[in-house]
């Protein structure tokens, strides 16, 4: 059976007890439980967190990592590292990878992250089969916002109020 892989996006910046941090940590158990490879960008915060819930629940995980980032070192939970030159090709390689995407909640960078999925998805380069999952309500006014210019654009990504309807999306999603 081939790797399914659920790339997840998140802030680098959550630490424990923060609730990005705990739902991260979930999610990734979660995935892990349901037979699924996470990949996200494997260094802290939600990254650390998603990582470390899959990788307790038996699970693998790919960080992809950025050389550019001369001081950044993968976080102990990462199972594979893949390792980039760029932002634009660590990001492009976690959209590859990624048969599904889980977004939680961020700064610029995971707004970069959700942009570039989004749009690639609202132009017809991403599968159509592959879901984007906004988790808890983080981003809902940003949707709503792009909705006023866009309405069609909102029909390409799917709200979840938590880990648990998240994994049960992607799972109805990607075993249809």
């Amino acid at each position: 059976m081939p790797e399914r892989i659920v790339t997840i996006f998140g802030t680098g910046r959550a630490a424990q007890p923060d609730p990005a941090y705990s739902l991260a940590v979930d999610t990734g158990g979660l995935l892990a439980r349901a037979g699924f490879t996470i990949a996200n960008g494997g260094y802290g915060g939600t990254m650390l967190a998603a990582a470390k819930g899959a990788a307790e629940a038996g699970g693998e995980v790919i960080g992809v990592t950025c050389s550019a980032f001369k001081s950044g070192k993968a976080n102990e939970y990462v199972s594979r590292e893949i390792v980039t030159a760029s932002l634009d090709e660590r990001l492009d390689t976690l959209i590859r990878l990624g048969q599904a995407y889980l977004v939680l909640p961020g700064g610029t960078g995971t707004l970069l992250e959700l942009a570039k999925v989004w749009e690639l998805k609202n132009k017809g380069f991403l599968k159509a089969d592959k879901p984007i999952i906004l988790v808890g309500g983080f981003w809902k006014p940003l949707i709503d916002l792009a909705a006023t210019d866009d309405a069609d654009s909102s029909r390409y990504v799917e709200l979840a109020d938590g880990p648990e309807p998240a994994v049960e999306l992607i799972v109805s999603k990607l075993n249809t």
